[in-house]
């Protein structure tokens, strides 16, 4: 599986930005997906995961209620919808796939990842 992110851009802090990660494969829908971000001189960490069927999801405390993970398998891609942005969401924020039948929320859990889009909110 081969995973692009895009959609990261600078945004007003009470803006809102959808990201996207196109995935390329035939098996897009058997593979849990998930979202990390990373901000400069901070280790990686979660934000939120969707199960391949898309009926179970997982969110970070952070961005609990602000933060949408879905995915469309009729074209291979999953969102992050992030609404009521804050300056502590600035990052690089990347899509990852593992094949499980269960959600994931560590790093070393997914098999593949994209290569980052970066998102900036201003205050």
């Amino acid at each position: 599986v081969q995973l692009q992110a895009s959609g990261g851009g600078l945004v007003q802090a009470g803006g809102s930005l959808r990201l996207s990660c196109a995935a390329s494969g035939r098996t897009f829908s058997r593979y849990a997906m998930g979202w990390f971000r990373q901000a400069p001189g901070k280790e990686r960490e979660f934000v939120a995961a969707i199960s391949w069927s898309g009926s179970s999801t997982f969110y970070a405390d952070s961005v609990k209620g602000r933060f949408t993970i879905s995915r469309d398998s009729t074209k291979n891609t999953l969102y992050l919808q992030m609404n009521n942005v804050k300056p502590e969401d600035t990052a690089v924020y990347y899509c990852a796939a593992g094949y499980s039948d269960y959600l994931m929320v560590r790093t070393y859990e997914y098999d593949y990842w994209g290569q980052g889009t970066q998102v900036t909110v201003s205050s």
